[in-house]
């Protein structure tokens, strides 16, 4: 396929608002696709030219894109930025130019010529490798016609966004195949294993519903960590799976380990919740799972967590979170050293362990790891476990765990399989519980913020709006707009991150009241761990709210009332997850339901 016609179905789907419309056009899009085509366009569309866990970025700003469009267009730089200043989008004043000049011998590229030269450019590193992107940009801008130069020159500094999620993506899949979203289970079942749209969708492409069969773990490739059903006591737990597997609940970083020997050495990647490789960051991990792993390759999970040589002590996250830097690492590692408990084997020597039972998982983790036992001399450890079906036993762990400084327990179904992405009973935690009647932190994506008044006009920020995940929908609704709770730097913080993500309208993933529109809007990027006293009923925010038409049928009023929360108040940024990632609009019902009265 031709980039130009990618190019006129890019512009229809970002002229187009309805999920259900945009799906029809990626599936026709998709349809049209060669297989080597396939896995190329989805990078593309992604903003990207590798999947979302491979640390590949194009590494060039706008500024330099500037310079690409005035060195391609042969324009003088400071008119161009005039230019651009008044249409305040960068695609369409290139568009604009292009159009106004007819003498640039533009060739029809094709889709893989175009993904190769943007390939180039993200892989340009070194000495004089700014220029090298400036140039090769240049060459793209000057060889494609207008609309596709429009989109050329958004794709590398992030600004594509064409309102779609990756569920929107694996529901097209299936209307490529059946005209129905009846594949769409399927497929993102094997989209949990292997997070990589490109591959999925070539798979398909090439070998039907047949070939997802052929999806499992790959060494390198991260696979969506599982999550845990909530509950508040033993009591509940043991009734939910009776005789369980308990193991404490550690307040770190949940990491996803891979090793594989090679003929060039032992090798370690280690990837955050939301598929971040994040290796660089914790070298005295990376070199314990070296010395300590006991197989030829494998898959495995754990938390890491600081630990207090001097007072035996685990640290609490606040401190353990200082490990999470770009810079200064191998001085930190010596000040704060880590200590990774993993808890669960997903692949090991060829062996898929996903759909085993939790006993042999556990079994062969146990037997993948060496250890001497001792904090001091160990690295990775396999996590402690206590078998039992009794209620009290369960409060008792409970309690000494929380005395420990960790967060809380998870109980284990022992014939319960992994699930990828999915937050099931196989797994619970209990977690601490406070005097408020919600027992647990709620995730929540930050949609946007209103300007600063009084003391906060010197931030630009005075409250912000958050939402959870309708899962059922692929939309994104509103629970809260938070004024109050947060440092200054915390305001400070979510100003420079909202403005990273500032959309120039309301992204349509969103459902919101008129009466909770914001003054800016942040596209979904962005995950808030918030604490609130209670789930409450809400006319004017959108999580589980229902609409009817009035009796005129000439407007819409409130049919059920949706759910807000009461004093809301900020507890940390969750770097670590995506926002398909936070609370889903079922789990916040559940919250509701079981608060206590």
């Amino acid at each position: 396929m031709k980039f130009s016609q990618l190019a006129v179905f890019i512009e229809k789907i970002e002229k187009t608002s309805s999920r259900l419309s945009i799906t029809h056009l990626l599936a026709e899009l998709f349809n049209k696709l060669k297989p080597d085509e396939f896995d190329k366009t989805i990078y593309l569309l992604q903003g990207r030219v590798r999947p979302m866990y491979e640390p590949i970025e194009f590494g060039i700003g706008e500024k330099n894109v500037i310079r690409s469009v005035a060195v391609a267009l042969h324009l003088e730089r400071k008119y161009f930025e005039t230019e651009y200043k008044k249409a305040g989008d960068l695609g369409m004043t290139v568009e604009h130019f292009k159009k106004q000049f007819t003498s640039f011998d533009e060739k029809d590229l094709t889709i893989v010529e175009v993904y190769e030269l943007l390939d180039q450019l993200a892989k340009k590193s070194g000495s004089g490798s700014q220029e090298g992107k400036i140039n090769l940009l240049a060459e793209l801008i000057r060889q494609l016609d207008p609309l596709s130069s429009r989109y050329i020159v958004r794709i590398p500094i992030g600004a594509l966004r064409l309102g779609f999620s990756d569920m929107t993506v694996l529901d097209a899949y299936s209307w490529m195949l059946k005209k129905d979203k009846s594949l769409r289970p399927k497929i993102e079942k094997a989209y949990h294993v292997r997070p990589d749209l490109g591959y999925i969708g070539a798979v398909l492409r090439e070998k039907g519903e047949k070939g997802l069969s052929k999806i499992h773990p790959n060494v390198f490739t991260p696979i969506l960590m599982m999550r845990a059903e909530r509950l508040s006591s033993g009591k509940e737990i043991v009734e939910k799976i009776g005789r369980s597997a308990i193991e404490p609940k550690y307040d770190g970083f949940r990491l996803q380990a891979h090793f594989k020997k090679t003929k060039a050495g032992k090798e370690v990647r280690l990837y955050s919740r939301n598929l971040e490789e994040v290796s660089y960051m914790y070298p005295d991990i990376v070199e314990g799972i070296k010395k300590q792993a006991k197989v030829n390759e494998m898959i495995f999970e754990g938390e890491a967590i600081g630990y207090d040589a001097k007072r035996d002590r685990f640290l609490p996250f606040q401190e353990t979170s200082q490990r999470k830097r770009k810079y200064d690492i191998e001085e930190k590692a010596k000040e704060i050293p880590l200590k990774f408990f993993t808890f669960e084997l997903l692949y090991k020597d060829g062996e898929d362990y996903i759909n085993k039972p939790f006993t042999q998982r556990r079994k062969a983790l146990v037997e993948s790891i060496h250890t001497k036992g001792t904090v001091a001399v160990d690295t990775i450890f396999v996590a402690e476990e206590t078998l039992t079906d009794d209620p009290e036993e369960v409060e008792k762990i409970f309690a000494d765990a929380l005395a420990e400084g960790l967060e809380g327990i998870i109980a284990k179904k022992l014939e319960g399989t992994y699930q990828p992405g999915a937050r099931g009973s196989n797994w619970i935690k209990l977690k601490k519980s406070y005097s408020s009647k919600i027992d647990d932190t709620i995730d929540c994506v930050v949609f946007g913020y209103d300007f600063g008044k009084g003391k906060r006009t010197g931030f630009g920020i005075g409250a912000f709006l958050v939402g959870v995940f309708d899962v059922s929908r692929d939309k994104y609704v509103t629970i809260a707009k938070i004024g109050t709770g947060l440092t200054d730097d915390e305001w400070r913080e979510l100003k420079k991150r909202s403005d990273k993500y500032k959309a120039k309208k309301k992204p349509p993933q969103y459902e919101v009241d008129k009466q909770m529109e914001v003054d800016v809007w942040v596209n979904p990027s962005i995950v808030v761990e918030i604490r609130a006293d209670e789930v409450t009923r809400s006319a004017v925010h959108t999580a589980g709210r229902t609409m009817k038409k009035t009796k005129s049928g000439s407007a819409l009023e409130v049919d059920t009332q949706g759910y807000a929360l009461r004093f809301p108040r900020l507890e940390r940024f969750r770097d670590d997850k995506k926002p398909d990632d936070a609370t889903s609009l079922t789990e916040l019902k559940k919250f509701f339901q079981s608060q206590k009265k």
